[in-house]
């Protein structure tokens, strides 16, 4: 393996030199030789991240299976430079591998490397939240805490993965209504116990409004609100948002509620997607609270939409719609009323908008579409598509609601929203406990669906 890297770096030919600093750091590892072995890692990492554009850009069919050649180093890099008591550097550079790591799933969702990234801290953005960074490792659950004003801090449950995956996709099916509700918060705890009372225990959460995550593989899917501490759930005391990481977040972010949108939604039966009747309803409601557009049914056409969005100029563009977001750009669409529309056609149409670079695209909103049933992967398809079509802002649903929930959710969102210095992430907090505090609707299935991602101020 030493000699294969060498060979490598004489012919500065990166993908023998990911590959091989690889075999070379798993051996050093198996001989118990970490700190050599960390090294080897970093060298194959900085060579995985030299082919970014190379690893989306040739045929699919050749190029190295992400999951296979590319994930596994930045996981067992990150499992060696916690397997000792780490210091506050090995923190951070743990903390800048998760981010890298969610770019680098991004990059392979969109089969492009084009999105920009800079490293920023949680100081930057907001002195009141605290982000959690969690990763799945084989022998336990790694969190890091990072907030405003305090050093990293780093907790670890020792649970193997098959265990707490087992345990995560248990919460998810118990979420349904029909479920027993003594196990689904027996679940809600379980998970609580793992993911964030370690930081709360220690006050590493204390004074903080808003707790955002980055999550990792299944753990994307889980309906963190929704968590039990005994006493209240997750969202009672905290707003909650998700993250792809600091690093992807835009730098500034709408003060004043001057908003203008455009409204587009289907209520009406298309072949193959049943009627959503509490769409009209929804938009309705919207265009009464905020000034928009609206394009309802036969005026949602792909057209049409682009037009307004291209001649209005929004800063909030809300769909009520049919739609689904897995982890690959063929899972991924929403439907108008003449067909679907690709992720990438409809994030291309956001960003190429003509407008000036003090009204960006504030606020998506998609609330009638859901994460692919099964796909562990699919809020990813949310993130970059938040990303790539320049939001600053997504709210989504996890699962699919149905359309009077949403309408219900929707109305009281856009009720607080529009008041100045309430976050979008506050905004969704009151809607849904308001739900919450209905008898018809307190169940987790009703509000926790709910999420936003990306910028939550």
């Amino acid at each position: 393996m030493q000699q294969s890297l060498t060979l490598g770096r004489t012919l500065q030919a990166e993908p023998i030199v990911s590959q091989s600093a690889w075999s070379l750091g798993r051996s050093l590892k198996q001989a118990g030789r970490n700190q050599a072995a960390i090294a080897a890692y970093r060298e194959a990492i900085n060579a995985l991240q030299a082919l970014r554009s190379d690893l989306v850009g040739i045929n699919q069919e050749v190029q190295l299976s992400f999951r296979e050649s590319v994930e596994p180093v930045y996981r067992q890099l990150v499992g060696l430079l916690l397997d000792s008591d780490p210091d506050q550097a090995a923190l951070a550079e743990v903390r800048e591998l998760i981010e890298a790591l969610q770019l680098a799933e991004l990059d392979d969702f969109f089969r492009d490397a084009c999105l920009d990234a800079q490293p920023r801290q949680i100081d930057e953005i907001d002195t009141r939240a605290a982000v959690l960074y969690s990763i799945l490792l084989s022998d336990r659950l790694a969190v890091i805490v990072s907030a405003a004003g305090q050093p990293l801090s780093y907790y670890a449950v020792s649970v193997p993965q098959i265990q707490a995956e087992q345990t995560f996709r248990s919460f998810l099916a118990a979420i349904h209504p029909a479920s027993d509700n003594t196990e689904q918060l027996r679940l809600a705890q379980q998970v609580y116990d793992w993911l964030i009372r370690p930081a709360a225990t220690a006050g590493a959460l204390q004074g903080r409004e808003t707790l955002v995550f980055v999550l990792d593989g299944i753990l994307q899917r889980l309906p963190v609100a929704a968590l039990h501490d005994g006493q209240q759930y997750l969202i009672e005391k905290y707003a909650v948002a998700l993250s792809p990481g600091l690093r992807l977040l835009p730098t500034a972010t709408l003060i004043q509620r001057q908003i203008k949108a455009v409204v587009g939604g289907i209520s009406e039966a298309r072949p193959g997607f049943a009627a959503l009747p509490k769409v009209a309803e929804e938009i309705e409601d919207i265009t009464e609270t905020v000034p928009a557009v609206s394009l309802l049914n036969q005026e949602f056409t792909r057209d049409n939409f682009a037009h307004q969005v291209q001649t209005l100029a929004p800063n909030v563009v809300h769909l009520a719609t049919h739609g689904q977001f897995g982890s690959s750009q063929a899972e991924t669409f929403l439907l108008t009323w003449d067909g679907r529309l690709n992720v990438r056609e409809l994030a291309e149409l956001l960003q190429n908008r003509d407008v000036s670079h003090d009204n960006p695209l504030e606020l998506l909103v998609l609330s009638a579409c859901d994460t692919a049933a099964g796909d562990e992967r699919a809020v990813l398809g949310i993130a970059g598509f938040a990303v790539r079509s320049g939001a600053r802002s997504t709210v989504a649903t996890l699962w699919p609601v149905r359309d009077n929930v949403a309408a219900e959710v929707m109305a009281q969102f856009y009720k607080t929203f529009r008041q100045p210095g309430i976050t979008k992430v506050e905004a969704l907090r009151r809607a849904q406990r308001s739900l919450l505090a209905e008898e018809r609707f307190n169940a987790p299935f009703f509000w926790a669906s709910f999420i936003v991602v990306g910028n939550w101020l």
